[in-house]
């Protein structure tokens, strides 16, 4: 009954960008003091992947997260969030076998440092066999992440079976590395993440990473891997713009301007968002990546890794705005 219950839950809601991945809850001290000199903590919770379906359900589209939560207060607390903000979290399990996981955050002098406790995580034990086929392939987008396959060995096979699964029916396959070498070697990471860019229709790098991944500072020769890819690739973190790199072409697109940049953590999340909502509409990918830079603009504002995320209509706000400086 169950089942059912969850099969009809799912055929109703049908989410058009479905991502999985581990979030985590999120102690930060009050009154930006150190973690060592701070009785009081903000309790927050944040991961690349529900940054990003949560960033799609504010854009106006439907959005499904999975994952593995501990049945514990932070693993309540998070399913509840999420479904607040409108993301489908019919699939995700709340277990007893393992904790959620948590990271403390402190920003000191200007300085964020972050302290992750996750090994042996609810998330790292995430497998194949918690995959929903039929869940993933009425989808029209699969996010996936670098940080899901640097998890566990499992969650690695889950990664690259979820992939198989989205292009075996024909669902398209963003893939954003998000390199963390707190949590592998970089020339572990390499291997596997160049192999998972293989299988993408978007590959989402950022251009640091890409120096890392292929082993150069060359912008030319990293357009030249690239462009062996299948995919569209979607380069993050230029001077002064987002590098759109197809096999024939490659296209720049300016950054928005920001008067006072006050957190960039998700800003990376809030426009991967923005460009999926922006193929969901039906832009050009320049178009797509415009509407990404926007977006990450917007994050940059505010403190916290989701909370600054707009919504569609506070988007068109700042899009007319521009329509009208621009006359």
């Amino acid at each position: 009954m169950a089942n059912e219950q969850s099969s009809n839950r799912t055929q109703m809601f049908q989410p058009e960008l479905i991502t999985f991945g581990e979030t985590m809850a999120l102690m930060m001290p009050a009154n930006s003091k150190g973690i060592e000199y701070s009785s009081q903590f903000q309790s927050l919770f944040g991961g690349a992947e529900s940054n990003v379906a949560i960033g799609v359900a504010r854009l106006g589209h439907r959005a499904g997260w999975f994952s593995r939560l501990g049945k514990d207060p932070f693993g309540q607390v998070i399913l509840k969030k999420l479904r607040g903000e409108g993301v489908d979290v019919s699939q995700v399990e709340l277990t007893t076998e393992a904790p959620t996981g948590l990271m403390l955050r402190e920003v000191v002098s200007g300085k964020t440092s972050v302290y992750y406790y996750r090994k042996g995580s609810a998330a790292s034990t995430l497998k194949p066999e918690h995959l929903n086929e039929e869940y993933i392939k009425q989808a029209k987008f699969l996010h996936v992440t670098g940080i899901t396959p640097a998890l566990s060995a499992s969650c690695r096979e889950a990664a690259i079976e979820a992939m198989r699964i989205a292009r075996k029916h024909g669902v398209k396959v963003c893939f954003d590395p998000n390199l963390r070498l707190k949590l592998w070697a970089l020339d572990e990471a390499r291997e596997v993440l160049l192999e998972m860019a293989k299988e993408a229709d978007y590959f989402l790098p950022g251009l640091d990473e890409l120096k890392l991944l292929y082993q150069t500072d060359s912008f030319e020769e990293i357009v030249a891997k690239l462009r062996e890819l299948n995919a569209v690739s979607i380069v993050k973190g230029g001077d002064d713009e987002t590098y759109v790199v197809e096999k024939d072409s490659v296209q720049s697109v300016p950054y928005f301007k920001v008067e006072q940049v006050v957190d960039t953590i998700g800003a990376g999340d809030g426009f991967c968002a923005g460009f999926i909502v922006g193929l969901l509409k039906e832009s050009s990918h320049v178009e797509a990546v415009r509407l990404g830079n926007l977006i990450g603009s917007m994050v940059v504002q505010m403190e916290g890794d989701w909370e600054g995320i707009p919504t569609w209509e506070q988007v068109e706000a700042v899009l007319n705005n521009v329509k009208h400086v621009e006359r």
